[in-house]
């Protein structure tokens, strides 16, 4: 645990007492949100995701130090394990260290080195890397080295470069050097095969060539996903010349007999036939795990955005799945998410029926004084819009709409926790509540759909899948545990995701709920079946009854803490209070005296109150009405690497090509935008009729 701790403190910027602190709080089965909330003095005020990022650093620190005692195992069984050997193992601080130093006590060698191993070969190999001697001297050498099997002086020359080569490939030091010669160096290009479409979406890697390290991450998952699809082959050049010049240079001595052009060729057939072409391997590896990386970053960084969208409160929300020949599916949800009501309108082609379709949302209007509208951004959603500004404009109703996004509908409306909360309702009508839902609470809503399917990454199925679920997992479970989670009406799906609690304990509490009715104080939690101390300690900071029977309830003080803030409660004045004086009276720390006022003075507080609202419209926008220099308004759907899709109301998003996004030079959209954000001003620069695309440029 000592040398444990001495990595991690290397590794990170924490001090070794929060280090110490962290690791018990792991060892006591303590969650990431809850230490970030609720041990703040242990910490340091270490954030969840400075707890993410040190998870992610002792997990891999610990397969660090296990391989190491793994691999001295190993030598001190095969009588290896020398000190100096021992110091290298423990001096190294990586995995492919580690793997380095190992592989030349590999039993595996290629077979022509086991070969000339075998014919016992390694003496003239010896003889060879001194270089004292004459090609004429080494070759009457070898004469002593013949046997059954090598029955030639060139056959045993030929073994002996073979172990020379394999020595050289073997070398941690001439590995390293070459490895990062190819990282600072190497050029990736690619091909097209016989299957290329030369229209096709990879068309602008017909032939590409480009240095390794200057490559972003979409670039190389798109070439990766084209070789893949058989498209494109990859290759990975480097200027070998420079490589043996140096070996000749560092690898042969100056004073050399001419015998060392056996050891030049054996070590050039080192470095093209097995080092190059296993490190080149490994470059290819590293890239994508790069990218791959950097790819599954952008994703959570974008669903957190889209999750901790505003909800819309206090309203009745329409939700409309638009659709052609089906007709668009309606759901009417009351402004706690209760479902309330469903019809299906043609107003679009073939049908366009308006009279009917208008007369049917205007009865919904008024029987549930609907003041909101939210339509899918899918098929039809254009026309449906356009039908919507219409009827608005037409009635002069005080009645605006807005488009969200609806994918995964169709995937939630087919899903078992789908089944569970609408049982008797059929799956276009689930999509159309699922669309209304989102713009009333989207981290309610959107919980409940795998992320993966939520549209808001690039190539995501072409990056590990796993790094990529454990990602957008943690993304989720940070963000509903900053949000707070009302316990009586919360989904299965949404409690889930709070700290300590299992699906099969959020199907507990959510059973307890039904057969009991509504939870009344946050201590009815311990009545559920498998709810225990530990489980409730780790959970019930997050939670929130609305209308319990204690203010405290409705906030995020933990119950360890409501002996303190029913004390405070008695002050009359919170907001001006002298926390020194508090904390010395009640023998407290400032961290948590600060925690409790602040969520005293603001019960119920929701941290997505502060942010831009959703916004509204009651407007139509057509392709075949724009023209370029034309400017809208519009709302960031999607980011990427390259640019930012964005809603301005046309069936598909528009798109902002980073170039696009400012006068200076950013390195990504992120920088300056983020999912979900309002842009009042863009300008179209481009459209593209055909293909339905428009570009734009940001203002201001």
């Amino acid at each position: 645990m000592n040398r444990l701790i001495k990595t991690l403190k290397h590794k990170t910027n924490l001090k070794q007492e929060y280090i110490e602190n962290i690791l018990n709080l792991f060892e006591q089965g303590c969650t990431i949100p809850f230490i970030a909330r609720y041990r703040k003095d242990l910490t340091g005020s270490a954030s969840d995701e400075v707890l993410r990022e040190f998870n992610d650093i002792y997990e891999y620190s610990k397969k660090v130090l296990e391989k190491k005692e793994q691999i001295k195992q190993k030598l001190i069984q095969k009588e290896l394990l020398t000190s100096k050997l021992e110091s290298s193992i423990d001096e190294a601080s990586t995995l492919v260290e580690l793997d380095d130093i190992y592989s030349s006590f590999k039993t595996a060698k290629s077979s022509r080195t086991q070969k000339a191993i075998d014919n016992n070969l390694e003496g003239l190999a010896n003889i060879i890397s001194c270089v004292k001697y004459t090609k004429e001297q080494i070759y009457s050498k070898a004469n002593s080295f013949l046997n059954k099997n090598i029955k030639t002086e060139d056959e045993a020359i030929l073994g002996a470069k073979d172990i020379i080569a394999q020595r050289y490939a073997d070398d941690i030091r001439s590995k390293q050097i070459v490895r990062t010669l190819l990282e600072n160096h190497a050029i990736i290009e690619t091909k097209p095969t016989k299957e290329f479409e030369k229209e096709g979406v990879f068309k602008n890697y017909e032939e590409f060539s480009q240095k390794a390290k200057f490559i972003p991450s979409h670039r190389f998952l798109a070439i990766n996903r084209a070789v893949n699809e058989k498209q494109l082959s990859i290759k990975v050049n480097i200027d070998e010349e420079k490589i043996i010049d140096n070996i000749r240079k560092y690898k042969i001595p100056k004073g050399a007999n001419s015998s060392s052009v056996y050891l030049l060729e054996g070590i050039v057939d080192g470095l093209k036939r097995l080092l190059l072409p296993s490190l080149k391997r490994e470059l290819l590896t590293n890239i994508k795990e790069k990218a791959s990386n950097e790819a599954i970053n952008l994703f959570g960084k974008n669903l957190y955005q889209l999750l901790i969208t505003p909800p819309v409160v206090n309203r009745t929300i329409l939700g409309v799945d638009p659709g052609y020949k089906t007709g668009c599916k309606l759901a009417v949800i009351d402004e706690n998410a209760n479902y309330l009501d469903s019809s299906v309108i043609y107003p679009t082609k073939p049908k366009e029926d308006f009279l009917t379709s208008s007369k049917i949302v205007l009865e919904l209007i008024k029987k549930y004084k609907i003041d909101a509208v939210a339509i899918g951004n899918g098929t039809a959603s254009n026309e449906t819009a356009s039908f919507f500004a219409k009827l608005i404009k037409q009635n002069s109703l005080d009645l605006k709409f807005a488009v969200v996004s609806e994918i995964g509908a169709s995937v939630y409306s087919a899903s078992k926790i789908a089944t569970v909360e609408y049982p008797n309702l059929d799956v276009t009508t689930r999509g159309a509540i699922s669309i209304a839902s989102r713009l009333r609470d989207p981290l309610s809503a959107l919980v409940k759909i795998d992320a993966k399917s939520l549209g808001v990454g690039q190539y995501q199925h072409d990056v590990n899948q796993t790094k990529l679920e454990k990602k957008l997992n943690e993304i989720t479970e940070d963000l509903v545990n900053k949000v707070g989670v009302d316990l009586n009406s919360a989904s299965y799906k949404l409690l889930s995701f709070v700290s300590g609690i299992s699906q099969k304990l959020a199907l507990n509490i959510v059973e307890y709920r039904q057969k009991n009715g509504n939870f009344k104080t946050k201590s009815e939690l311990l009545k559920v079946n498998k709810i225990g101390a530990k489980v409730y300690e780790q959970a019930v900071g997050f939670l929130r009854i609305k209308d319990g029977l204690s203010i405290l309830d409705n906030t995020a003080v933990h119950p360890e803490n409501y002996e303190l803030a029913n004390r405070l409660l008695k002050y009359k004045d919170l907001q001006n209070i002298n926390i020194d004086e508090i904390c010395k009276k009640f023998n407290i720390t400032k961290t948590v005296c600060t925690d409790v006022i602040n969520e005293l003075l603001k019960p119920g507080y929701d941290i997505r109150e502060e942010l831009p609202q959703t916004v509204f419209r009651d407007d139509e926008v057509t392709l075949e009405s724009l023209k370029v220099g034309d400017e809208l308004s519009g709302v960031v759907r999607n980011l990427t690497d390259f640019g930012a899709f964005v809603d301005v109301g046309l069936k598909n998003d528009a798109m902002i090509h980073i170039s696009k996004m400012s006068e200076k030079r950013i390195n990504h959209p992120m920088q300056i935008l983020s999912i979900n954000q309002y842009l009042p001003r863009v300008e179209v620069i481009d459209i593209d009729i055909k293909r339905a695309k428009v570009a734009l440029k940001l203002i201001g």
